[in-house]
């Protein structure tokens, strides 16, 4: 039985250059290290003054030190995350009180560590962005000023891989696909399209789908296990981004209090999953950790290790369940285990992929909750589709026509299997 996925154009993402290629999480310069507000909020200053190269260059500093902030938050996470003596779980008869000091025992204990962690990075003596900058960071804000003063300082080449990257999580945005035909018209733009803040498990995955479009599924599926490894690391440090500095807007009661941070934490880290999903030719590419596993079962499945396709089977169904041609393939496999030497334990989800599923499926169930129950009605909106605004930046008329942006930009297809590793291959 054969299913046909969606088409998606892959580009080959190439490793991250210009303002990070002199970046050091532990080497990071004293003589750099300044507010992040400070230095973003001076860049825009100069760019709203016509100071280009001035403008670009605070932009870069800016960016590396977002980059810095973020790495140390991450590195505080890991160091933290079930640091020190756990407490004893509470017996059911135990009152209320018993349970709630045990939890604040352990919030006590993880806070302590942190602060332990952030006394000692540079970065955290700092005063730290207010959420709105950091949202700017986050939908790659600065790009958009960047590519432009970027441009205006004869810095053609360079330009064109920030607006890039900025059109990699905005990539309906009219005016910078404007401005990427207008550089058309300058230089070839191909092997300057570099994403530059492209995680690791993006190349590796579209490489992977490059192989297994190719049949050669042994090496496929060794960088699609990479992918997954990767992804799970960015996942885990995004969620560790989440749990910075709070903004205290008004007073309210302990709980109250406790639950407003707590919901803003919460729609943050439910946030990472959209947040990391790639755009792979000009589309992010839907249930991203579902599609690893896709290819992974159909891959194995070729090379005939049947346990492993099993196992990415059902780890496949805990994100789309009602996905019929995986359910016609577990009935298969189900079918053929005495074949196979199948025990019921191979046909569990694997535990990374569980944990994965468990944990963003109670963060959303949580949130959904806050958003019923704890906040009023014009709060709690995320706001959609949400751009910089335009300081200056050149009008339509200086970037006439549509141009052919996309045919340059995209290199071939890629799609998902055909088939998942069912009757069309079957050969018994």
């Amino acid at each position: 039985m054969e299913r046909g996925g969606p088409r998606l154009l892959l580009l080959l993402v190439a490793a991250a250059a210009a303002q990070y290629e002199e970046y050091s999480f532990r080497g990071f310069p004293r003589s750099e290290l300044v507010p992040l507000q400070s230095a973003y909020a001076a860049a825009l200053e100069q760019y709203e003054g016509e100071r280009w190269k001035e403008s670009a260059r605070g932009l870069e500093a800016s960016l590396r030190l977002h980059r810095l902030l973020r790495d140390s938050e991450a590195h505080c996470h890991r160091e933290c995350a079930g640091g020190g003596a756990q407490p004893a779980a509470a017996q059911e008869e135990e009152e209320e009180w018993g349970r709630e000091l045990e939890l604040f025992g352990h919030v006590l204990q993880r806070a302590a560590c942190l602060r332990r962690c952030k006394r000692g990075l540079p970065v955290f003596q700092l005063r730290y962005p207010p959420a709105e900058t950091l949202r700017d960071f986050q939908r790659r804000a600065p790009y958009q000023y960047l590519h432009y003063a970027l441009f205006k300082a004869n810095k053609v080449e360079k330009a064109v891989s920030a607006a890039h990257t900025f059109l990699q999580k905005n990539p309906k945005h009219e005016m910078t696909l404007k401005y990427l035909n207008y550089y058309r018209t300058m230089l070839d733009v191909d092997e300057y399209l570099v994403d530059l803040e492209a995680q690791p498990y993006e190349t590796v995955f579209v490489r992977s789908v490059k192989l297994y479009n190719s049949g050669d599924f042994r090496s496929s599926i060794a960088d699609m296990e990479h992918a997954l490894a990767e992804y799970y690391k960015a996942y885990e440090n995004c969620l560790a981004g989440c749990e910075g500095a709070y903004e205290l807007r008004e007073f309210k009661d302990f709980y109250p209090a406790i639950a407003d941070h707590f919901v803003d934490v919460l729609q943050c880290k439910v946030d990472c999953e959209a947040d990391l999903t790639p755009n792979v030719g000009g589309y992010f590419v839907e249930k991203f950790v579902a599609t690893m596993y896709h290819y992974l079962q159909f891959a194995y499945y070729k090379l005939n290790d049947v346990k492993n396709a099993v196992q990415s089977v059902s780890s496949y169904m805990l994100f789309d369940p009602a996905d019929e041609v995986m359910q016609q393939n577990l009935v298969y496999y189900r079918f053929y285990r005495e074949r196979w030497h199948l025990e019921d334990d191979d046909f569990s989800p694997r535990p990374e992929a569980l944990q994965y599923h468990n944990q963003t499926a109670v963060q959303k169930k949580l949130l959904d909750f806050a958003k019923q129950y704890l906040q009023a009605d014009d709060e709690m909106e995320v706001a959609e589709g949400a751009e910089p605004d335009g300081r200056d930046l050149p009008t339509d008329s200086e970037f006439e026509g549509q141009g052919d942006y996309e045919e340059g930009f995209f290199a071939e297809w890629w799609q998902e299997p055909k088939s998942k590793g069912d009757k069309a291959d079957q050969g018994y």
